[in-house]
Order: structure tokens, then sequence, then C-alpha cells
């Protein structure tokens, strides 16, 4: 069980209407958290637009576009006994846009998302194959405890239309 969490959400984009409640968020956040055996964290969640986003992925990855989460976990000094896990940006535009794109509830999307951002900022990710797996199908486990499928199914109506654009 999770001792103290602390999630610090930024609102920094025009698209709230669209954006899921800060008591969502914890609750994906906190679904990481404990199956992770972390008892205490804090952590800033920024919700960005697409400019901001481009911006921060030039910045820090060298890529000059904007991308759906951007992950930087806390790089503190041994001595300092801090829960500070780091900070997270999602784009609400790219998640918006992608959960469209791929015919997945916007709830969904940006669970995942979450649950991405917090997996990296616990040291996992999908660098190799190995890595991949193993972060892919802890986001998978995690998303059906929270009763979402799972976002790396393709159904057969997007089966189909693959198909037939590569025909």
């Amino acid at each position: 069980m999770l001792d103290v969490l602390t999630v610090d959400l930024q609102i920094a984009c025009n698209e709230t209407a669209q954006l899921p409640s800060q008591e969502d968020i914890e609750c994906w956040v906190e679904t990481v958290l404990v199956n992770e055996s972390v008892n205490d964290a804090e952590l800033s969640i920024r919700v960005v637009n697409t400019a901001e986003s481009a911006e921060l992925n030039g910045t820090y990855r060298q890529k000059h576009y904007a991308t759906n989460v951007l992950s930087f976990p806390a790089d503190l000094p041994e001595e300092l006994d801090l829960p500070l896990l780091g900070d997270l940006a999602i784009c609400a535009d790219i998640v918006a846009s992608e959960a469209n794109a791929q015919g997945k509830p916007l709830q969904a999307h940006w669970a995942h998302m979450v649950i991405h951002g917090v997996l990296h900022l616990l040291g996992y990710d999908h660098i190799n194959d190995d890595e991949a797996t193993l972060m892919e199908s802890l986001e998978v486990q995690l998303l059906k405890q929270l009763g979402f499928n799972d976002p790396y199914v393709w159904t057969i109506a997007d089966e189909c239309t693959t198909r037939d654009q590569q025909q």
C-alpha cells in the first residue's frame, strides 16, 4: 500500500475539456507504484501543447517534433533520501490525436500514457526488444487491472484496414 503520493498536476494547454481528472491520474500513478512496491512518491505531470512538447523533445532528445509523453527521472544524490520520482510532460493534442487514429477511448489512451511515463521514471525502458517486451507486458497488466483493454492488440477492423492499405 502506498503511504504518501503527491502528484503535482500542471495544465499548460487549452485542451482542458478532454483531460482526465486529477483523481484519475493519481489512480493510474498509484496503480503503477503499488505494483512496483513503492511506498512514497512525488512527481510532477505537466500537460503541454504541441509547441512545448516539440521544444522539450528537441532540447532533451534532439528530436524536433512533438511526442506523446516525455519522462525526466529525478537524478538526486544518494545521500538525499527523498521520494522524488521526476517529471512527465504529456502532450494533450498528441494523446487525443493518437487515440482517435487508433480507435481507442481517449481515457484509455491517457491511462496508458501516464502508466508508460511512470514506468520510465522507475527505470523501465524499451530500447531493446527484451526491455520493450517487459515494459509492454507491465503496461498491459496494469491497464487490465484498471479495466482498460490491451493497447497493443489490434481489432479485426484495424487488421482489415491495414491489410487493405498494404494491397
